[in-house]
């Protein structure tokens, strides 16, 4: 949100929801560490406030869900409308606003997705790092979200999502390319935003060994939606083997079933 317009973007996610017949699904953040030193200045905007823009960012968030959930932000042009009249971004697709995600790196943001009414997006890292489990740290952020939700009562049940790195090794080449790299790994923890966080560990190795240490993952058994992050350098064929594989040897395993 830090490089962006609400309003425009409010406009965009619309159109593109209309046009795909409302199956848009959009995950918002404040924005991950980049290369740029504060590069949304570049475009632009900036945060008095804030060093890494967060207070900007939110609300940018706010302007740009209330423009998505249709409340008239603008004010018509008297000589057209008469005097009074507001106007609301166009086009507008109803629902949209309950298929925005938010993507929390901790749980008091988490909780604060909560309060705005948004689904959440857990990532593969949090900004938190106790000495517990990766897995067991996400379970305790999606748990005070859920609780948060309670408390803010909003009237539907959200979704809560979790990223992982998987990858089924079916083939030599897949063994080549992760075998070693998932062998003994667990999480690490780094620095990022000059905060100490926890990295999630890459699950590789053969199915029936995914199936077991992805069951005993309390963050994935505390989600109902599952994301894999995969590498996009390696081609569109190969992240497709990847997806199917994952597909067709492990998700049956998890409770998961194709859509119709």
């Amino acid at each position: 949100m830090r490089y962006e317009n609400p309003l425009y973007l409010a406009e965009e996610a619309a159109a593109l929801d209309l046009l795909s017949d409302q199956r848009v699904a959009l995950g918002i953040s404040r924005g991950s560490p980049e290369p740029a030193l504060s590069g949304w200045e570049a475009f632009g905007y900036e945060d008095l406030t804030e060093p890494k823009a967060a207070n900007m960012a939110r609300e940018k968030f706010d302007r740009f869900l209330r423009a998505v959930r249709g409340e008239e932000l603008a004010p018509a042009d008297p000589q057209q409308f008469g005097s009074g009249k507001r106007l609301r971004i166009e086009p507008h697709s109803p629902g949209l606003e309950r298929r925005i995600w938010w993507g929390a790196g901790s749980a008091s943001t988490a909780e604060w997705a909560a309060q705005q009414g948004v689904n959440l997006m857990s990532s593969t890292l949090l900004t938190e790092a106790t000495g517990a489990a990766f897995g067991d740290l996400q379970a305790e952020q999606i748990a005070r979200y859920r609780q948060a939700w309670s408390a803010a009562g909003h009237g539907w049940t959200p979704r809560v999502s979790v990223s992982r790195s998987i990858f089924p090794i079916t083939t030599d080449l897949d063994d080549l390319y992760f075998g070693r790299r998932g062998a003994g790994q667990g999480d690490q923890i780094g620095i990022i935003d000059d905060t100490r966080s926890t990295f999630g560990r890459t699950y590789a190795g053969e199915p029936d060994k995914l199936i077991e240490e992805l069951k005993a993952d309390a963050a994935i058994a505390a989600a109902d939606t599952l994301m894999l992050t995969i590498p996009s350098q390696l081609g569109v064929d190969y992240n497709l083997h990847i997806l199917e594989s994952f597909a067709q040897h492990v998700a049956p395993a998890l409770g998961w079933a194709p859509a119709g």
